[in-house]
């Protein structure tokens, strides 16, 4: 590909995002706002990823989709659907590994591989006709969401203490520091600020070892709380009710886009590290309900 062109994309994608910040409403970021799942394709049922899953989620806010279910033009053709006229598709993107002829030829090796980034096009369920819409699935109730999110706190094994007026994550003793939870304005609120104090903890050194000190410089601290909310906000969606965003995190906004308009490969990176972080967390908890399966099976 072009390196122009490569260029394009990536601030095509970041200036969507950035976009999408400006506009907050009181600097609070509205991921998920609409109470949808983690973006997925209709056919495959397979979910989608990183930045993908930011902008679905921004094109559905925006235009006011009622599902989270995604195809491409050619795979609405081959269910049966047409996707109808006039309505607009949006953009995502993948990386592909491409093979070239080695520059350095003193080398064993004759090729290189290196990534490349490539668009493709996606269109909602509610904006094609001919597939027939999939029932509604009921909502948790409250006590359900609940339980859900507390099933991700214990099966992490992480160290979470509940007290005191602040959240935090304090890497020197590994453990999550939270406010009592009658300070919280809702059950759900809790679980959000929990979650996001988690997805902190995924990336101390023996776990994801995120470190962007050297890429961020002064920047790192912000650009983590940036990892932290999409990851809070990846497993609100993966939990089923909508992510609260913390209210103080709204005096991060500025920092984060100045991360943005500088580094147009950064949300690419915030949104990958967010990704990664709410698969560790919830394969943890997959694991610990399997082994506890197996150690009742034995007894």
């Amino acid at each position: 590909m072009n390196p122009s062109v490569k260029k394009d994309l990536y601030e095509q994608v970041t200036d969507s995002i950035i976009a999408m910040l400006e506009t907050g409403e009181t600097g609070h970021i509205k991921w998920a706002r609409t109470g949808q799942g983690i973006p997925c394709n209709h056919k495959t049922g397979v979910s989608y990823r990183g930045v993908n899953v930011l902008l679905l989620w921004t094109e559905a806010m925006i235009r006011g989709y009622s599902t989270d279910r995604w195809l491409t033009y050619k795979q609405a053709a081959e269910m049966g659907g047409q996707v109808r006229k006039g309505e607009k598709s949006v953009q995502c993107v993948f990386f592909a590994a491409v093979e070239r002829e080695a520059k350095n030829k003193d080398v064993e090796e004759t090729t290189e591989t290196f990534r490349v980034i490539r668009p493709f096009w996606l269109f909602n369920l509610d904006q094609i006709d001919g597939i027939e819409a999939l029932q509604s699935i009921p909502q948790l109730d409250e006590f359900q969401q609940i339980e859900a999110a507390e099933k991700v706190l214990t099966y992490s094994n992480a160290i979470i203490r509940e007290g005191g007026d602040k959240a935090f994550y304090r890497p020197a003793t590994d453990e999550i520091h939270l406010p009592g939870r009658n300070r919280f304005s809702s059950e759900i609120e809790f679980y959000s600020v929990a979650l996001h104090e988690l997805t902190h903890w995924t990336g101390a050194k023996h776990r994801l070892a995120r470190d962007f000190s050297g890429r961020f410089g002064t920047q790192a601290y912000a650009f983590e709380e940036l990892i932290a909310e999409l990851g809070s906000a990846f497993l609100n969606a993966e939990l089923g009710f909508s992510a609260t965003t913390i209210p103080s995190h709204a005096g991060y906004i500025e920092s984060w886009l100045k991360v943005l308009k500088n580094d147009r490969c950064a949300i690419f990176t915030a949104a990958s590290q967010a990704s990664k972080a709410h698969r560790y967390i919830m394969d943890r908890m997959e694991e610990t309900e399997e082994k506890g399966s197996r150690e009742k099976i034995m007894t």
